[in-house]
Formats: structure tokens, C-alpha cells, sequence
């Protein structure tokens, strides 16, 4: 087993080399630097085997108290990082035997990581999600014809009716969900949905019709939030967070 492992958090520019607060720690606590390799470099630090090798990393990962501290430490260095320059981040728990190793990672694919720092250059994610208003549970009318019909028919009718109304009002949903992400795609650069969140995650129980995510100039920041915090339907609310660290546009799955 090797002495040392090196971690991945991201790749950026080689300017990150002189661009990385001292003192700034990652995962473990261990201190983080950059590995250089012509224009680009990665963003890295040194762990131990013990935690970060192949075993170590299979049990890590089937504990969720060791996942969750390990996710804030890496995207507390993605973070801080990117406040300065642009990165792309890498996979957590991403992790190599050296330096050396980098090296060749970055070499081997300078041209798709270059081309990734270009197009978030200047650019940041804002989310948008949406839910649909709580409609309450109404029992079908009763229509003026009913009373020309049978009681079963009747009912049948009335059954009928209702199925229509929700039918409808599910698709005034699905089209103001629609329509709000057409209204922020067209002042983003690049939009990328997501699935619907289940209440437990998005802290809401309405259901939500709509998760995304939109790459936005910075100077086009306050045209998009105008644009998307004062769009309306009486069908949905929605929401805006951001800005983030452009993940959905800029993540590296290394290979």
C-alpha cells in the first residue's frame, strides 16, 4: 500500500497555483495545493490510505456521518476555490496513487478540461424549482341536469366531471412548470433539469414540478433573477437559489 493517496477537488487554470489561500484545508484537514501540468492544474491534497484507499473508501462509503463530512470538506475547497478562478470539480472521493499520476490525468485530457473552463468562465448556476398549488379536495357538483337523470347516472356524470377538472388542472401545471423554464433558459446560457425532489429532500410537500438548474453570465445576474422572481401563474410558486458553483455545467468525472 502506498504511503500517501492523492485527492482530487478540481481542475482549473495553472494561475491556481498562486491563486490558493494559505491555510485553506480539505478533507481529513489536510492541507490543499495544486498539481500543475502546462496551462491546467488540479486542485488536491494529501490523504492517507487508511481512509482513502480502495477498502477504506468501499466502507467510507456506506457511512453516511463519513459521507457527509467528507462532502462538506470538498465542496468547502470547491467553494473557496472558485471564488477567484474558474474550476470544474471533480467526483468526491476522487483520489490517485501520486502527483505524477495527475500529471497524466491532466495531460490526457487538457482539451475537454480547457473546454470546460471556458464555457463557465465568467459564469454562475442559479436553481429554480417549482411546486404545484394545493388544490382542495371539492366533491363534484351537482349539475342542473342531474335531476333529469338516474342516481346512478348521476353519480357517474359527477365522477366524470371531476376527473376533467383534475385533468385539466394537472396540465395547467405541467404547462406554467413549461413555461417558467422556457422563461429562464432564455436569459441563461445552458439550463440542465433534474428529477423532482420528494418532499424529504426539497422541505415542502406540494409536489414539485419542476428542479433546475441555469448557467447565467455574471453580468446578466440581476436580468435573470428580475426576469424569474417576478414571473407569475396562479397554478405554481417557485423558487430561486444561487449563485453556485456551476456543478451541473462543470463536473469531471474523471476516467
Amino acid at each position: 500500500m502506498a504511503d500517501v493517496l492523492v485527492y482530487l477537488y478540481a481542475v482549473g487554470g495553472a494561475e491556481l497555483a498562486e491563486s490558493v489561500a494559505p491555510g485553506l484545508t480539505g478533507v481529513d484537514g489536510a492541507p490543499v495545493r495544486v498539481v500543475v501540468d502546462g496551462r491546467v492544474g488540479a486542485v488536491v491534497s494529501t490523504v492517507d490510505p487508511l481512509h482513502f484507499g480502495e477498502d477504506a473508501l468501499q466502507r467510507n462509503l456506506e457511512d453516511l456521518t463519513w459521507l457527509a463530512e467528507t462532502a462538506r470538506a470538498h465542496h468547502a475547497v470547491v467553494d473557496a476555490v472558485s471564488q477567484r478562478h474558474p474550476v470544474a470539480p471533480l467526483r468526491m472521493a476522487t483520489v490517485y496513487l501520486d502527483d505524477d499520476n495527475v500529471r497524466a490525468l491532466l495531460r490526457r485530457k487538457n482539451t475537454a478540461f480547457t473546454a470546460v473552463l471556458d464555457r463557465i468562465r465568467g459564469r454562475r448556476e442559479w436553481g429554480v424549482k417549482a411546486f404545484a398549488r394545493g388544490q382542495p379536495d371539492v366533491e363534484p357538483d351537482r349539475g342542473a341536469g342531474d335531476a333529469d337523470l338516474g342516481p346512478g347516472a348521476a353519480y357517474l356524470l359527477r365522477k366524470r366531471t371531476a376527473r376533467e377538472r383534475s385533468a385539466r388542472a394537472q396540465q395547467n401545471v405541467e404547462d406554467a412548470a413549461a413555461e417558467l423554464h422556457e422563461t429562464s433558459s432564455a436569459v441563461a446560457v445552458a439550463s440542465h433539469l433534474y428529477p423532482p425532489q420528494d418532499p424529504q429532500l426539497s422541505g415542502r410537500q406540494e409536489h414539485m414540478v419542476l428542479n433546475a438548474a441555469y448557467l447565467v453570465g455574471e453580468t446578466d445576474a440581476a436580468a435573470f433573477l428580475d426576469t424569474v422572481q417576478t414571473w407569475y401563474s396562479p397554478h405554481i410558486d417557485h423558487e430561486v437559489t444561487g449563485p453556485w458553483v456551476p456543478y451541473s455545467f462543470a463536473t469531471l468525472e474523471e476516467s
